[in-house]
């Protein structure tokens, strides 16, 4: 019979600053890994903080909390031998590092080198990079440990520890979610594994934490570059894998024991049961691109709320594709009974969009209040009316109305504990085709990294599993219902067209003269860009939001809001 290893990879939804909580989970798949007769298990970078900690790090005893939360794991660990994220310290300072706890003890550490400093990554700002690379010894195999950047890059750890005799590297992530991510992942993998003919067991946080999520989809790649097993996607998961010892052990072993290897079982004696069965092959599907992106909104969403302890939600219904989709989001993802939907018409909202909504509702089987806003808004231009006579009526009376429906759900909010979810897009962010403490007003903005014209494909979606948005959400032309007769092609170029100039402005940084569309012509393209560089104080007063793009706004895409440069020339 084959001498196998039998890896486990957990990719746990941990929770930033719950030390104690996220360590129970840890023996939770320490527990489930035994019972499936685990040699190693692999667990998240920084599972025992959670990630991003942020400037927890600055505090004393958040760090005195995890390193003995860590010494207490080891006390409870006897096997598998388990890789576990942590912070660990000198007194030069703090390290993003990885426990390897086996028969009750910390057999080793290993801390990460390459610190990220880009995107949604701060890591220099807490971080020391670690110092020599070193491999562990299990039985025959030895294996390295690299966290997440470690491996993006061919000068890394990585090559060092193959040329220490290791077949297998387990590389722990919390590499946070956009779409299409998990094949960027593996193109770098499959680099790596390349050049220097090792084993990849990735394994990946999974959950939403603020405006990030983390998908999951750990994976094993093999020598050759073949994914041959991969954990679920948006969910918690064990991935248990066979491999063949002789496939990890190299010809050309370590040159001896020492400080770069850690021995944590010998060669001699038996490692592995001998009576265990063969695993069944995991086989590894994904997610179809629109669904993908659903499904992290709806973890990022559920996480959210649930995690800040919210009573429940609340979503200003317009009888538009924007509110729709966040009821839709939210529906799924929470349950009917924790949202409710309040539709707030008045002169100007049509019949049309008054029956949507209702049907919408009704679809879902969510609760829908209805409190019609005319009379309010006629007591506001009666008290405005001395102060704006003789000035003709414009934006200002329009936004009016967004900003009483923002004080009505936000009133709802404070009276019952529930937490309002904002209904903008992207595109409409990135111009500000939005209202300061009108629609922006919420404690949540699910859907302000979705573009528009994703907005429509990921309904379309939804509807593929059951017709609930109803089909003139998405047929009808846009419109906010502010004045009479009005639409979105009033004051945007169309949303396809729009969303391509925002793609390469706001998310690929392309100069203003690089710019160039057949169907916009150039000062069509110029006012775009003028109203994204004009909203950038409103961006920084909207709610957080999921990143779903390579370059969301907030995090990742940092601009001054008093800024005089319009490109270069």
């Amino acid at each position: 019979m084959k001498k196998m290893l039998r890896i486990g990879m957990g990719q746990i939804n941990a929770t930033v600053g719950d030390l104690k909580g996220n360590a129970e989970k840890v023996i939770t798949w320490v527990e489930r890994a035994q019972a499936e007769t685990v040699d190693i298990l692999a667990l998240p970078e920084l599972v025992i903080t959670g990630y991003p900690p942020e400037d927890l790090l600055l505090k004393q005893g958040f760090i005195d909390m995890n390193i003995s939360v860590v010494n207490d794991l080891a006390q409870r660990i006897d096997k598998p031998a388990t890789i576990v994220g942590f912070v660990d310290r000198s007194s030069a300072g703090l390290y993003n590092a990885a426990a390897v706890i086996y028969k009750r003890k910390i057999r080793g550490i290993y801390r990460k080198e390459l610190l990220p400093n880009y995107g949604v990554f701060d890591e220099k700002r807490y971080f020391l990079p670690g110092g020599k690379p070193r491999v562990f010894r299990f039985g025959n195999v030895l294996f390295g440990i690299g966290i997440c950047e470690d491996v993006w890059f061919k000068e890394g750890p990585l090559s060092a520890m193959a040329g220490l005799g290791a077949g297998l590297i387990f590389n722990i992530n919390a590499s946070p979610y956009h779409a299409g991510k998990i094949y960027v992942r593996e193109d770098v993998v499959r680099r790596r594994v390349r050049e220097n003919r090792v084993w990849v067991a990735h394994t990946n946080l999974v959950g939403g934490q603020d405006e990030l999520v983390f998908d999951g989809q750990s994976f094993l790649m093999d020598k050759s570059g073949n994914v041959t097993a991969c954990a679920k996607a948006f969910q918690e998961d064990l991935l248990v894998v066979d491999i063949p010892e002789k496939e990890l052990v190299k010809r050309t072993p370590a040159t001896g024991e020492g400080r770069q290897v850690i021995t944590i079982t010998a060669r001699t004696g038996r490692i592995y049961p001998e009576d265990r069965k063969p695993l069944a092959i995991n086989p590894v599907r994904r997610l179809e691109p629109v669904h993908e992106v659903y499904e992290a909104l709806k973890l990022g969403l559920h996480d959210y709320v649930k995690k800040n302890g919210f009573k429940g939600t609340v979503i200003g219904l317009s009888g538009g594709i924007d509110s729709a989709l966040v009821a839709a989001l939210a529906a799924d993802a929470l349950g009917r009974d924790n949202i409710v939907c309040v539709f707030m018409p008045s002169k100007f909202t049509s019949r049309e969009s008054t029956e949507d909504a209702r049907e919408l509702a009704q679809n879902f089987g969510t609760r829908l209040i209805e409190v019609p806003i005319d009379g309010i808004l006629e007591a506001y231009r009666s008290s405005l009316e001395k102060l704006f006579a003789g000035l003709r009526e414009d934006v200002t009376e329009e936004n009016l109305q967004a900003r009483i429906r923002g004080n009505i759900l936000m009133a709802l909010s404070n009276k019952f504990g529930w937490i309002v979810l904002t209904t903008g897009n992207k595109s409409e962010m990135s111009v500000g085709y939005a209202t300061l403490y009108g629609d922006m007003a919420g404690g949540f903005a699910v859907i302000k990294d979705v573009p528009k014209t994703l907005v429509y494909q990921l309904c379309v979606w939804r509807n593929t599993s059951g017709s609930v948005i109803p089909e003139r959400i998405i047929t009808k032309e846009p419109t906010a219902e502010l004045k009479a007769d009005q639409k979105d092609r009033d004051t945007l170029p169309p949303y396809d067209h729009l969303d391509q100039v925002l793609k390469s402005y706001v998310e690929e940084d392309k100069e203003p003269t690089a710019l160039d569309f057949p169907n916009m012509p150039p000062e069509e393209i110029t006012r775009v860009l003028r109203m994204v560089d004009l909203s950038e104080y409103k961006r920084r007063q909207s709610p957080p939001g999921i990143k779903i793009t390579p370059k969301a706004f907030g995090k990742d895409r940092r601009m001054p809001i008093t800024n005089k440069y319009k490109g270069s020339q």
